[in-house]
């Protein structure tokens, strides 16, 4: 690597403050800091100083999605080569196809044929999302002046994670769009976002093109064949309806339709044990977000009803259906959006396990409860702050 490491150093100068090409800068540091770790050091007394950065953060949250990306292009294949040799369906007839044909025998069992024929679905979409996104990211570096922060990596991932897998790619370029533009940048960048910018990106489409984020025919990557998710049955039928077609285990693993990445509750929480261990998710979040969902979940229960079926799902059901686990893993933890201090922390998780089960269940057209109650938390993010902030200041007060 010695050669590439001179030619970037050789290259370098041009890029500086007063080089031909300085106001690139912010793309040769995206190069640089891809292949290398940065250079930037801190400097100066009043500095706290750790051997964790942002970019060894963003790194290690981009690794944590991995089992859930890799289970979840699998999932894509095997539901949508399952429902073809059941139904006798013929695959879509369009560019997919000729990428598909190349190492794809169409066999549901065979785990190198699901996972071929869901890459040639996410991966399109997660480049189209990485492409764009990045684009964005290095238009306002340029504008602003300064480098291109690592927090768009993840952004990308997480946001790609959320599609359903026949997602448009236009749309999806529109989404992270949205999601990092008046999301994140207008606001001034990383760091300075109070709502998600991935979250912000997938609710826009969610209500722009519901067709195409919501409904029956989306979820399972085959053209002119529909399943609904779980929790579209639920909102029918209820547990007895989910229970004719799937079971507590089914829906754990991740033998289910839905979203690329969220479908697996067991893979992601291989993630959970990476970013608990690093201490990059906060276990306070964690835990308040499920003691939330179970008090709300269990208070429904409490109350049942004949006209709703969705009143009578248990707490243990909520967790592995939907985006709960996704949402709660990688969404309710990112540390800009969410509540700061600890207690805060608590308060805020508790927040939106309340508010997911309460959408799930009040509302039924809108199923998918967990990231409508993630953004509404990160609105009340800075209020529990200042609550919890005054509280410690006035008892601190008293103990002089």
């Amino acid at each position: 690597m010695k050669p590439l490491r001179n030619f970037l150093d050789n290259i370098k100068p041009n890029f500086g403050k007063n080089g031909v090409l300085s106001k690139f800068f912010p793309i040769f540091d995206v190069l640089e800091n891809f292949l290398y770790s940065s250079e930037r050091r801190t400097f100066g007394l009043i500095h706290v100083r750790d051997s964790a950065d942002i970019q060894k953060i963003m790194v290690v949250v981009w690794v944590a999605a991995w089992p859930a990306m890799f289970y979840g292009m699998y999932n894509i294949g095997f539901q949508a080569l399952s429902a073809m040799e059941v139904n006798n369906i013929l695959p879509k007839e369009d560019w997919h196809l000729f990428f598909i044909n190349l190492f794809c025998e169409y066999d549901p069992n065979s785990l190198i044929d699901c996972l071929w024929y869901g890459a040639c679905f996410f991966i399109p979409i997660y480049l189209v999302t990485f492409i764009v996104g990045i684009l964005w990211e290095i238009i306002f570096a340029i504008v602003r002046g300064h480098e291109v922060s690592e927090g768009a990596f993840v952004t990308t991932i997480l946001f790609a994670l959320c599609c359903p897998p026949d997602a448009p790619l236009w749309q999806v370029a529109l989404g992270i769009s949205f999601g990092l533009v008046v999301g994140k940048e207008i606001f001034g960048g990383t760091g300075k976002n109070f709502l998600n910018p991935a979250l912000i990106g997938r609710a826009f489409l969610y209500f722009a093109y519901p067709v195409h984020w919501s409904g029956n025919s989306v979820w399972v990557a085959l053209d002119g064949y529909s399943s609904p998710t779980i929790l579209g049955i639920g909102a029918q039928e209820g547990l007895e309806g989910i229970s004719i077609s799937y079971s507590w285990i089914d829906s754990f693993i991740g033998n289910i339709p839905g979203s690329v990445g969220e479908t697996s509750t067991l893979f992601i929480l291989l993630g959970l044990l990476v970013l608990l261990y690093t201490r990059i998710a906060s276990w306070r979040i964690i835990l308040g977000v499920l003691l939330g969902s179970f008090f709300m979940s269990n208070i429904f229960n409490l109350i049942g009803s004949n006209t709703n079926p969705m009143f009578s799902l248990p707490f243990y059901w909520h967790i592995v259906i939907g985006g709960y686990a996704f949402g709660l893993v990688f969404m309710a933890v990112e540390p800009v959006s969410g509540s700061h201090t600890n207690l805060g922390r608590w308060y805020y998780g508790f927040l939106i396990g309340i508010m997911v089960v309460l959408i799930r269940v009040i509302n039924p057209a809108f199923p998918e409860g967990m990231m409508l109650a993630i953004l509404f938390a990160n609105l009340f993010a800075p209020l529990i702050d200042h609550f919890v902030q005054e509280r410690n200041i006035k008892q601190r007060l008293k103990s002089i």
